[in-house]
């Protein structure tokens, strides 16, 4: 498929996005939570709000780039970044929410995704 500007509109409206309802969660956590959840929960929701931080700023970062030098590689990296929020935090905050543990059977894919998105960015960024 070839790579056009809404790939990049779409990367920065996923990062922005994510970041909103990163802010948000977070102070959810701080105010709501607290002392509803078990500590080890309330850390396991953090967790997700911290990632999902992370990666939201690194899908804006990937938009930016694809909006100057659109690549494939960057739209991969693109889509495990915003793979990952979803399955790796998706999962912590299911987890917390429901305080079941079987979401987090799906968490270590999550991280696979940020490590790949990571590695392809890394990757294009080096042959430049």
């Amino acid at each position: 498929m070839p790579l056009t500007t809404s790939d990049a509109r779409l990367f920065l409206v996923i990062g922005a996005g994510g970041g909103f309802f990163s802010v948000l969660l977070g102070a959810f956590a701080a105010h709501a939570l607290r002392g509803i959840i078990s500590p080890g929960l309330l850390d396991a929701f953090l967790t997700g709000v911290h990632y999902q931080a992370i990666h939201s700023l690194a899908l804006l970062l990937v938009g930016i780039l694809l909006e100057l030098q659109p690549h494939r590689q960057l739209r991969w990296a693109g889509w495990c970044f915003a793979s990952g929020i979803l399955l790796f935090c998706g999962s912590l905050y299911i987890m917390a929410a429901i305080d079941i543990r079987w979401p987090g059977l799906v968490t270590p894919f999550g991280g696979t995704a940020f490590l790949c998105g990571w590695g392809i960015l890394t990757w294009h960024l080096l042959r430049r």
